[in-house]
């Protein structure tokens, strides 16, 4: 799936805009309305959602991160360095979101041409063209050392700033991306690498959690070396796709949200108690 474009065409592509960082005042709001969004749009076959999002200073927990031997001690030290703390209900480890952070969602029907890994060449296609006056080296695959590693890591000349995870819901896909836009990619890392070594993930023989290298990660600004900003990456976004309609959760949406927001809060509330 890595040609986007055929994928989108003649599909209605409906915009929600959530990146001002007080539209939604916690990151299980945002898990929150993407499952709604699968919903809405797993019945049908030409509605695609893109959905903007950002977060004041969020460390998002994967459930095997909720089961580090010292967990209670890893949470506190994020949350006293004023970090809200957050479990989703995808897959993957923890990642590190602030006003630097841009989060977006494409939210597709699950169609037959959306195999397993479909999702994730269809972003990856996709961040590549949002930059292809600026760079030709964006390229995914794991890099070893960072945080939340995975197959589809965004990464230039093997620093990574970016990364995909994908879920399915009431026969939506929710493909998420996070894009860390500036600043320090190293320091998030490095707090990342606080979190575990806190949790006592070394003494975890359980899981395989991440030994971070803070150097394996960086910002795209600090990559490209140009000043790049989450407004800059809307509008390209926007200029990709061309034409779009934007509207929020409206009617039986907001129902579902509500639903699915209590399903986060009590997830949050019996993994982080």
């Amino acid at each position: 799936m890595k040609d986007w474009e055929l994928f989108f065409k003649d599909k209605q592509i409906r915009i929600i805009d959530h990146s001002d960082p007080d539209t939604l005042t916690t990151a299980m709001a945002s898990f929150a309305v993407d499952d709604t969004l699968c919903e809405v749009i797993g019945g049908s076959l030409d509605q695609i959602a893109c959905r903007f999002w950002v977060h004041h200073s969020t460390v998002v927990l994967g459930i095997i991160d909720t089961r580090l031997p010292e967990v209670e001690q890893a949470v506190a030290l994020l949350r006293a360095q004023g970090y809200d703390v957050v479990v989703r209900n995808s897959g993957g480890l923890a990642v590190a979101l602030d006003q630097d952070v841009l989060n977006f969602s494409f939210i597709v029907p699950d169609l037959p041409e959306m195999g397993i890994h479909s999702g994730y060449q269809l972003m990856t296609a996709f961040v590549q063209d949002m930059y292809s006056d600026l760079t030709d080296e964006i390229e995914a695959y794991e890099i070893a050392g960072s945080y939340c590693p995975g197959d589809y890591d965004l990464s230039i000349g093997g620093k990574k700033f970016a990364g995909i995870s994908q879920r399915r819901v009431k026969k939506g896909i929710a493909v998420q991306i996070y894009l860390c836009m500036r600043g320090s990619g190293a320091q998030r890392a490095a707090l990342i690498r606080q979190f575990y070594q806190a949790g006592g993930a070394k003494e975890d023989m359980r899981f395989d959690y991440p030994v971070i290298k803070p150097d394996t990660m960086r910002s795209l600004s600090e990559l490209i070396g140009v000043e790049l900003t989450v407004a800059d990456a809307i509008d390209r976004v926007k200029r990709l796709f061309g034409d779009t309609y934007e509207a929020d959760l409206a009617g039986e949406e907001l129902t579902i949200f509500e639903q699915r927001m209590q399903q986060m809060i009590d997830r949050n509330q019996k993994a982080l108690r």
